[in-house]
């Protein structure tokens, strides 16, 4: 019986600085059953260049303007035909054994996930690597993962920690392309209520890139702010149908309530409808976070007047 194949689907749009070594951490994996496809979503840096140098290598490339890392990541599945489909970032790194690991530990099931460790380095400096463990660090029927994930409302689902298989990807649905910011929250939450067990894999460890000047984490426009806004309400809804305990309840109402702290006092009808929505929750017990400065002013003057300090700050 043949080794199941794994298709990785990256999205790349002006990565040119970062590509390459995402590519050579994927071409160095362990596992040897793989399909790398490149999407180069209407780059106009030397990212073409850079992807021309690997197509001798096996990594198919395609060239096409998708306008969205959700329609290039749907565009790349699309062409995939492995038997299980890592989604991951242009900029982004996986140690050499990732992809074994984790295939090791879904041995063949279609129904159960792999996730990974993961921690942020910054720039092309990768002594400043620090693993950030969490709570889900182990083995979780899927829906807990989301309720015990989303419970201090800063969850990490980065599209290369998890390995999924093909079949649960044609049950759950692609990328939703109306999004830009945190599609992964939406994505991620639908395929795991399509998914009955996250499989933790011990030492397959994602490096997240981190600090970059104009990544899609930093965006604060009002597309930007009205994506997350759907994405994290799309992304409860999804859960909520699937159990509505109030654990449940709580972690999404907390949610909820971060996206307020973030955006407090911008896009004042964004923040009253989420406001609305986690009080129909049964309230939120999620306390502001910051730096031990801003934690000070919330304590003197509450957090609504500590935040606009903070952002006259920055002004």
């Amino acid at each position: 019986m043949n080794s199941p194949e794994v298709s990785v689907c990256i999205p790349c749009h002006n990565a040119a600085p970062y590509v390459g070594a995402a590519l050579d951490s994927v071409l160095a994996q362990t596992w040897p059953h793989l399909e790398i496809i490149v999407v180069d979503d209407g780059s106009t840096d030397e990212s073409a260049a850079v992807l021309a140098t690997y197509v001798d290598r096996g990594v198919k490339v395609i060239t096409e303007k998708c306008g969205s890392a959700a329609k290039a990541r749907n565009r790349a599945w699309a062409e995939a035909t492995g038997d299980y489909i890592k989604f991951f970032d242009a900029d982004d790194l996986i140690n050499p054994e990732f992809i074994a690991l984790q295939m090791a530990r879904v041995a063949g099931r279609t129904d159960a996930v792999a996730s990974s460790e993961w921690g942020r380095f910054y720039g092309d400096d990768l002594t400043t690597f620090r693993l950030n463990p969490q709570s889900v660090w182990r083995d979780m029927e899927a829906t807990d993962w989301l309720v015990e994930a989303w419970r201090e409302a800063r969850p990490m689902m980065q599209p290369g920690m998890f390995l999924i298989p093909a079949s649960i990807l044609r049950k759950a649905g692609g990328w939703d392309e109306s999004l830009t910011l945190i599609d992964d929250f939406e994505f991620f939450t639908r395929v795991l209520c399509h998914t009955s067990e996250v499989l933790f894999t011990p030492g397959a460890v994602l490096h997240y890139r981190s600090g970059l000047s104009g990544s899609l984490s930093g965006q604060k426009s009002r597309k930007a702010v009205e994506s997350a806004f759907k994405s994290l309400t799309k992304g409860a809804e999804h859960l909520l149908a699937r159990r509505a305990d109030t654990e449940t309840k709580r972690s999404c109402a907390n949610l909820f309530q971060d996206f307020i702290y973030t955006y407090y006092p911008d896009h004042a009808d964004l923040l009253h409808a989420m406001k609305a929505r986690i009080t129909e929750l049964g309230g939120s017990d999620l306390p502001p976070d910051g730096p031990p400065r801003f934690q000070k002013l919330c304590r003197l003057l509450g957090w609504r007047m500590a935040r606009r300090i903070k952002q006259l700050l920055k002004s």
